[in-house]
């Protein structure tokens, strides 16, 4: 397995009988900084620390098809808020100079949920070693005065296998709910 360029603590917490995690069955629950962001992802993922983001695999690298990396940024108050800059504009930006000679991107799905916006994108590119046709999902997403990003790269080959790990993660997800006690769960759902 792929080794962190950082090093990270990992801690496990035995959960009480009635903790209140609820995840869909084939899927388990990630949580950054504290419920920074929140999301499911599929059970048999290997989660790997990088230096600026959290990648989840479906297998161990480099015997992976799909890797799903996730990073956090906050962002400080502004006058009339964040929403003066368009999270759709952001990901047109973000996406447009694919350094992957990506095509793509002139579809934006915009989808909104009480104070949570999102934007995301979809790009084609061909992989520059395996020389294969792969998609690139690119999303942030924004409330609270925190914005992650979340990217995902498989094969094109894989669309209908791994496009369910990504409607769950953005079904699932939320931005800027704060965890006390994270052995109490998830009781926002």
């Amino acid at each position: 397995m792929a080794e962190p360029e950082e090093k990270w603590d990992k801690f496990s917490l035995d959960l009480p009988p009635n903790h209140g995690w609820k995840a869909r069955p084939g899927y388990k629950i990630f949580v950054a900084d504290r419920g920074a962001v929140r999301f499911d992802f599929p059970e048999g993922w290997v989660v790997v620390p990088g230096k600026d983001a959290i990648a989840l695999h479906d297998r161990p690298p480099p015997d992976d098809d799909v890797v799903l990396k996730v990073s956090v940024m906050r962002l400080p108050p502004v006058k009339g808020g964040w929403g003066q800059l368009p999270l759709e504009l952001l990901v047109r930006e973000a996406t447009r100079n694919d350094s992957r000679g990506a095509t793509g991107g002139e579809a934006v799905t915009n989808l909104r949920r009480g104070d949570l916006e999102l934007a995301w994108t979809e790009l084609h590119f061909i992989d520059p070693n395996e020389k294969r046709p792969a998609l690139s999902r690119c999303c942030l997403a924004r409330a609270r005065n925190i914005q992650p990003l979340i990217t995902m790269d498989f094969w094109e080959s894989d669309r209908e296998k791994f496009s369910p790990a990504w409607d769950e993660v953005l079904r699932t997800l939320q931005v800027g709910v704060p965890l006390g006690d994270p052995r109490r769960g998830d009781v926002m759902n």
